[in-house]
């Protein structure tokens, strides 16, 4: 037998096993020694349950009760509840989201409890423990390992299985180099993958996650700089940083630059002033100026003659970076086109004409801007807003479109913190703007639930009276989409007939026609409506100072970036401005997300929330499919990412990849997720 051998040579792995294992991405041997514990704990202080005080705990106990209900106030949340007892009392437990438990841990039988016994909710509980199977033989000193599971497939299953494969890893291929593997003092990855599956001890538990922490840590940051070598290798166009433009350029702003603002500006204005292309992340807060700054480098293209595309995700964004840009970017003789699906047909062959023969310098649009029929005379420069929301080969289509590698600036205001952006984009530099203009002030935030609505809207009346703006985001367009949630189309219904009937009230969606859209947002900004119905369609971009309040129906429906995008639709003038976040979700890890954007507006702060909460997968994970494969390696962890970096740069220094088959081959692999090009 082989690390090849399919997974039903092992003892006990019949059919109905062998299909749940293949559902799991087992199909081989290595497969299974390549399905890494979840977690490790041990059973060394079992407490009887009179005994045990909030915090970490283990006990034995015999399951008296369990039954699984829903949740009465959000029907998609299961809840299974038990009642467990010893000789000296008993203890409830609750585990969310998990409806089999109720199949699989039997009444009256002993098990092994182990979980955080806390107060929440009203009441004293054991949460979400981790459980062994009754006859289960565990001595208390033992580590125990927890793997992803399935309901067919537990922890006790996979630990039987992985037992008959341990004498097989011998047969696993060290992927790291071996200079790096000595250097770095790292122990072989086939004694990693028998201390991580079956560890002694807690000493060679950390020596087989270092191991397999440095080599995830490793091809990631290894990729981007390969990404990034090849970037530089090629050609790119030299648009001259001239001070004076720059001067005039600022000299037309009726407000002054944030320092942030100035030195990301500088930094790009120099990467730009080469025939090598830039690869820049700006990444600034929701209203820091990043479009600003970007319009200055289209500015000082222009003054070198070439031309520059603003990529936006939506056209009510578009519109907006349109008006904008022109109003500022003709003073200086720069002529402004927008490119868009909603124009016509004879307005889009002239404006192809346009851009065709370089009388358009700056050309702002959507997703159009990379259609097959758009032709560019001079392209310098291709900024891409909000750029997780474009896929690779979008991105790699308008890069595409010029007779080199165009200059390239990327911007977020979905901050990432510094240590993942290290590993995900580091074939990236990053500029930061952290800070706001002055004036703003910090928009205050307050989870509510049903009973608190009558007060909200009393308040929103009073507001509105003193002629200020509100939106109002649901999470579904309209009713039929999803029984129980609150949609635009009911809700603008309900409240045109009941409490606002007073008020003008103006709907948008992304059901909507572009030009209707675009005539119900200049409505709205005008002053004309008082309050705009909404889905996330105004989530990114859309700046109408005099709106001060946001309510959010079904807040546990969004994303924790999703939200502060939104919320920082308020706050952009200088009236105090208040966000209202409605939610009755009974999920402990949903309310502390909502009130962690009650209690803070730094995006930076919540990034970092969000990523501890979620994991980095499930936050970028549509983005970078694949890439955050971190099963063992901790994002969290400078110290490992720094000695990484250098190891990385080191070799790439040293070394030519292809030398390296397997590392070639899986650097490759996430080359093709992970690049720009």
């Amino acid at each position: 037998m082989t690390i090849s051998s399919p997974i039903s040579r092992l003892k006990g792995v019949g059919p109905t096993l062998e299909k749940s294992l293949n559902s799991m991405g087992i199909k081989n041997i290595a497969d299974l020694l390549n399905h890494f514990p979840r977690k490790w704990e041990t059973y060394q202080s079992i407490n009887r349950i009179q005994d045990i005080k909030p915090g970490l705990v283990s006990f034995e106990a015999k399951v008296e009760n369990i039954a699984m209900r829903r949740s009465n106030r959000h029907k998609r949340l299961t809840i299974t509840e038990a009642i467990l007892s010893d000789d000296t009392g008993t203890v409830r437990a609750v585990w969310f989201n998990q409806p089999y438990l109720s199949q699989t841990l039997l009444k009256g039988k002993i098990y092994r409890f182990r979980g955080n016994y806390e107060y929440k909710n009203g009441y004293v509980s054991l949460a979400a423990p981790s459980f062994e199977k009754p006859g289960t033989n565990v001595n208390k000193e033992d580590i125990i390992t927890i793997y992803p599971e399935t309901k067919k497939i537990t922890s006790t299953i996979i630990r039987k299985l992985i037992s008959q494969c341990l004498d097989y890893t011998n047969q696993l291929e060290d992927i790291l180099p071996e200079e790096i593997s000595q250097t770095h003092k790292l122990i072989p990855i086939d004694k990693a993958i028998k201390f991580l599956h079956q560890p002694k001890d807690f000493k060679e538990l950390e020596l087989a996650k270092r191991r397999i922490s440095f080599e995830e840590m490793f091809e990631l940051i290894l990729t981007g700089l390969v990404i990034k070598q090849n970037i530089k290798t090629s050609p790119s166009v030299e648009i001259k940083y001239d001070p004076k433009f720059a001067k005039k350029f600022v000299g037309l702003l009726d407000f002054e630059l944030t320092s942030a603002q100035k030195k990301a500006a500088h930094t790009i204005l120099e990467d730009v002033d080469s025939d090598k292309p830039m690869n820049r992340m700006l990444e600034g807060d929701v209203g820091s100026g990043k479009t600003l700054v970007a319009l200055m480098a289209a500015a000082m293209a222009y003054n070198s003659g070439y031309q520059s595309v603003i990529m936006v995700p939506t056209e009510i964004l578009a519109r907006q970076h349109f008006i904008g840009a022109e109003k500022l970017l003709s003073k200086l003789g720069i002529k402004v086109g927008l490119l868009i699906s909603a124009l016509k047909k004879s307005e889009r062959e002239e404006l192809k004409d346009k851009i065709r023969s370089g009388e358009l310098d700056c050309i702002i649009g959507t997703h159009a801007l990379i259609s097959k029929d758009i032709e560019y005379q001079k392209l310098g420069l291709v900024v891409v807003d909000e750029q997780h929301r474009f896929g690779v080969n979008q991105r790699s289509t308008l890069k595409g479109k010029a007779k080199y590698m165009p200059h390239v600036l990327t911007m977020t205001a979905t901050p990432i913190p510094r240590s993942l952006a290290l590993v995900v984009y580091g074939d990236l530099d990053v500029s930061i703007i952290d800070e706001l203009p002055p004036g703003r002030k910090p928009i205050q935030t307050k989870l509510v639930k049903e009973i608190d609505r009558v007060h909200v809207y009393s308040l929103i009346d009073s507001l509105i009276a003193k002629r200020q703006q509100v939106y109002i985001v649901c999470p579904l367009i309209s009713e039929s989409d999803k029984l129980g949630v609150k949609s635009v189309e009911a809700e603008y219904k309900t409240l045109q007939k009941t409490v606002f009937k007073h008020r003008k009230i103006g709907m948008v969606h992304g059901k909507l026609k572009a030009e209707e859209k675009s005539r119900i947002m200049d409505d709205f900004k005008s002053g004309k409506l008082d309050m705009l119905l909404a889905t996330s369609v105004i989530e990114v971009g859309v700046d109408v100072p005099n709106a001060t309040i946001m309510i959010i129906e079904g807040a546990e429906r969004f994303g924790l970036a999703a939200l502060h995008q939104l919320r920082g639709r308020v706050g952009r003038g200088e009236m105090q401005s208040h966000c209202y976040l409605f939610s009755d979700s009974e999920n402990p890890a949903t309310i502390k997300r909502l009130k962690a954007l009650e209690n803070t507006n730094d995006g930076f702060r919540l990034a970092q929330i969000d990523l501890e909460l979620r994991g980095p997968g499930e936050i970028y994970g549509t983005m970078q499919s694949g890439i955050l494969d971190l099963r063992v390696a901790d994002i969290y962890d400078h110290k490992l990412i720094s000695e990484v970096k250098q190891a990385a740069e080191t070799f790439i220094n040293k070394h030519n990849l292809l030398e390296y088959a397997q590392l070639a081959e899986k650097i490759n692999r996430l080359k093709s997720i992970t690049t720009l090009d």
